[in-house]
């Protein structure tokens, strides 16, 4: 590629413990009034040159975790180290050491880009001589070199987050915080933007992403900590956590559970509900059986419940789930089979969708 992101700088092995990038030790962060902790006693290293992804729902602490490592939020309790530097004792040298690429737009859409890189770069101590190149090399890299002298308010979603990651990268950081990088992006830019992240990843920089999106997770990152209500549940490689699921395939089966009115006249979906997973539990055959939270989508659809069958071949439950179904006075709208995804881990744990 045309240039060097973090120059000089080589990759590392991830479990190599002199060469963490990151270090956390028993974090808590709790806000005042807040009825649990927003971050909770959690405790990770990341290595130099390595794609670490935090990846869980809304309002799992993942953002707050950047917000401390980053200087901008003061922890309760516990240390964090950037590249060796205690983030609470020295925040700005942590600061000449990383960069942060945040989920909304703050560029100033009255500059054009070029400006707003020179003028970071400046920030920052470059000589007034290597701004101008650096600027240019980074615009041309990321796909932006014929758009430089443009008003940032002319940009499309994908190309303001691009400039923002040139604007990180000015300073050449050894650590790169990304947080939802790739958030409402089309499809095109959210794949160039993949793309970008692994040549930073070549160029030897270390990235810590956090994300909702599990596809997202699976294809940049090499470790990923899976995170809900502050904690994180499981630390591992995306083909280890996936490992955490029962059996080799995933049955699931989206199920109209019609109501029924008692003899008083009272609802009685939820015994109804039960009844199906009943009846779907005693399928020889099935690890484990469970029912899960819809999607977002779906949520409020009536009388729609998804259950989650887990085997070694799902297939051979098919017709045996489909009996079932039909045996406790329900009927199936809609099954697929699939192979346990990032996002199966994380049901499998909290039964619940991570869009939940």
């Amino acid at each position: 590629m045309g240039i060097s992101a973090t120059p000089g700088k080589q990759n590392a092995p991830a479990n190599s413990e002199q060469e963490s990038a990151i270090e956390v030790r028993n974090l808590v962060k709790r806000y005042p009034k807040a009825v649990v902790n927003a971050v909770d006693n959690i405790s990770f290293t990341v290595g130099r040159g390595e794609i670490f992804g935090l990846l869980g729902p809304n309002g799992a602490g993942k953002t707050t975790t950047i917000g401390v490592l980053t200087t901008n939020v003061r922890p309760t309790s516990g240390s964090a180290f950037i590249m060796g530097i205690n983030v609470a004792a020295d925040p700005m040298s942590v600061k000449q050491r990383i960069a942060v690429v945040p989920q909304q737009s703050n560029l100033d859409r009255s500059l054009r880009a070029r400006e707003i890189l020179t003028f970071h770069a400046s920030y920052h101590g470059l000589p007034r001589a290597e701004r101008e190149a650096r600027a240019n090399a980074l615009l041309n890299e990321l796909g932006l070199g014929d758009r430089g002298k443009d008003m940032v308010l002319r940009y499309s979603g994908g190309m303001a987050q691009r400039l923002m990651l040139a604007r990180a990268l000015m300073h050449s950081p050894d650590i790169l915080f990304l947080d939802e990088p790739t958030n409402s992006l089309d499809p095109q830019s959210r794949l160039f933007l993949w793309d970008r992240i692994r040549w930073l990843k070549e160029q030897g920089t270390t990235i810590l992403l956090t994300t909702h999106d599990m596809e997202e997770a699976d294809q940049l990152c090499e470790r990923i900590a899976i995170m809900d209500k502050g904690r994180i549940l499981v630390l591992d490689t995306a083909a280890e956590l996936k490992k955490l699921v029962p059996g080799g395939t995933c049955l699931e089966l989206r199920v109209h559970v019609p109501q029924h009115v008692s003899a008083v006249g009272a609802h009685s979906e939820a015994q109804e509900t039960s009844s199906v997973l009943t009846v779907l539990r005693d399928i020889p055959g099935a690890t484990k059986v469970e029912e899960v939270s819809p999607p977002e989508d779906e949520e409020g659809a009536q009388g729609i419940q998804v259950f989650r069958l887990y085997a070694e071949d799902a297939g051979s439950l098919v017709i045996g789930a489909t009996q079932a179904v039909m045996e406790a006075g329900a009927e199936i709208r809609d099954l697929h089979i699939a192979r346990p995804s990032l996002e199966d881990v994380f049901i499998y744990l909290t039964g619940r969708n991570l869009r939940s």
